[in-house]
């Protein structure tokens, strides 16, 4: 049995510079999309405007920055009281992972680190919080040809100071550049 652990671990070993070596060939593609994102915290469903920048490196891994801006409100009553929640603004960086299934076809994996800033309105006065988060999710993309394409992702947030969650479904389309 430990001859067959070492074994393993000696073909992962030198399975890696094939691997390096083969992701090295593949050109670094930047790309950007732009899409909807639904946001739902709880029984709040927030709207926003979308906007992805990364680079793919090769085949497999990417890096991507993301921004989004609130466009849709949501309301809740506490105590009796309406309060108006929006999303001022998202901002999130990921380490993406990519696995392609067809040249027109991939699956995704991503982790990354954000921040989401949230207002609250009631009675004609209104405050602002933020939150940091750990995020991650999986996703589809597909294109069309050479450069244009759709993705769809769901991403989750974990806020490091609360018990709050985020479950987060974005629709985007997708260019390469």
């Amino acid at each position: 049995m430990k001859s067959l652990i070492a074994l393993a671990a000696t073909a992962a070993v030198l399975a890696i510079p094939a691997a390096a070596s083969a992701q090295s060939l593949s050109p670094t593609t930047v790309y950007g999309s732009l899409g909807y994102a639904n946001a739902n915290i709880d029984d709040v469903n927030l709207g926003t405007i979308q906007g992805r920048l990364g680079a793919r490196f090769g085949q497999y891994v990417g890096v991507e920055g993301e921004l989004a801006g609130g466009v849709k409100e949501d309301s809740v009553t506490i105590s009796g009281i309406k309060v108006d929640l929006k999303l001022k603004h998202q901002v999130a960086i990921y380490a993406v992972g990519f696995l392609p299934l067809n040249p027109q076809f991939d699956l995704l994996a991503r982790v990354g680190y954000g921040n989401s800033k949230l207002e609250a309105s009631a009675l004609g006065s209104s405050a602002a919080d933020d939150g940091d988060s750990w995020n991650y999710g999986v996703g589809g993309q597909y294109f069309f040809d050479d450069k244009n394409g759709v993705r769809v992702d769901y991403t989750r947030h974990d806020f490091k100071d609360s018990s709050d969650n985020a479950d987060v479904w974005a629709v985007a389309y997708t260019r390469k550049f």
